[in-house]
């Protein structure tokens, strides 16, 4: 057991304060994701503040008629919102998918964009991982990759981001707020995430010492049919295999609107423009969605046991647009 020092603020302010210029200082939410690191003796920090009860909960209406969601809301309560189930059905499926009620009843929404893209190597402390030690090298590049990333992978890290919610918010082009000792900020979820390069350990654009404290959900982003669907190995699985965010606006059989983002197969959520600009304005068919799916994934690259996911993330992107399409018409 390491020792370290806990505090409970009560205000975003005084957050901030503890947390600004010390590197071993983690802001602490449910902890879902840093308890169990901690235990795994993958994180140690020196301090913990603990964000729980500052007044950045709940849900609400915003300017633009979208909705903005406090980052200390709890996901189940995210998920249940009736407006969130309404206008960001997508976003909904995507939380309730993603785990366990219990887990959904700690995790918070600002947490759940900030736990760490992982897999089992990065979990051992015994084994190379570029993201705990840079430069020691990834071990799941010719070890156990099975469910590792196709797309936008480095030689320095494959692993996948293991959101749900933040696929569902990258779909969605939700927009991250946070505070910072010098002010706020805000960042769209498309960018949140950068490309893993040769800095894997660095996972999120946000500045040092920087606390989310919403996110925000455009009204224009509101099409009129969305889905989240999820494929893993079994429902106790928390990751996915493949997964896919869609949203789909159809018009007397041709596609007005369409928003496709997928998980499972990068180092962050990946938005899958390709396949959009495929489709937009085109045929609402089976046809013009495989192809669109085959255009998004022809820069796929597979290693050595993983390349069935190109062929799942297909039929998967095929199978939840037919469904939209048909249910638009």
């Amino acid at each position: 057991m390491k020792e370290f020092a806990y505090h409970r603020p009560a205000r975003v302010r005084e957050a901030l304060t503890l947390v600004a210029g010390d590197d071993g200082a983690r802001y602490l939410g449910g902890g879902t994701n840093l308890v169990d690191l901690m235990k795994d003796g993958v994180e140690a920090p020196t301090r913990l503040v603990d964000v729980r009860h500052l007044p950045l909960g709940g849900v609400r209406e915003a300017p633009d008629g979208g909705l903005v969601i406090g980052a200390t809301t709890s996901n189940s309560d995210a998920a249940a919102h009736p407006g969130v189930r309404a206008r960001y059905p997508a976003l909904s499926q995507a939380v309730l998918a993603g785990a366990s009620g219990q887990l959904r009843n700690m995790a918070t929404v600002g947490g759940n964009l900030l736990q760490r893209t992982r897999c089992a190597y990065f979990a051992d402390p015994s084994q190379p991982c570029n993201k705990r030690a840079p430069g020691s090298g990834c071990s799941a590049l010719l070890g156990e990759h099975h469910n590792h990333a196709v797309l936008g992978w480095s030689e320095h890290c494959v692993a996948t981001h293991p959101s749900d919610m933040a696929v569902a918010l990258t779909a969605y082009d939700a927009v991250v707020h946070y505070e910072t000792p010098d002010g706020s900020g805000e960042i769209p979820l498309p960018e949140f995430y950068p490309p893993v390069g040769g800095t894997p350990r660095r996972e999120t654009v946000l500045p040092p010492g920087a606390l989310i404290t919403a996110v925000g959900l455009p009204s224009s982003a509101a099409l009129p049919r969305a889905r989240y669907r999820k494929i893993r190995e079994r429902a106790s699985y928390a990751f996915a295999n493949v997964s896919v965010a869609a949203a789909l606006d159809v018009c007397e059989g041709r596609v007005a609107g369409v928003r496709i983002a997928l998980g499972g197969l990068a180092s962050r959520p990946w938005r899958a423009r390709i396949a959009e600009a495929v489709l937009r304005d085109g045929p609402a068919t089976t046809g013009s969605f495989r192809a669109a799916a085959d255009a998004e994934l022809s820069a796929a690259r597979p290693l050595r046991d993983n390349a069935y996911k190109v062929t799942l993330a297909r039929n998967l992107i095929e199978a939840v647009l037919t469904e939209l399409a048909d249910r638009t018409e």
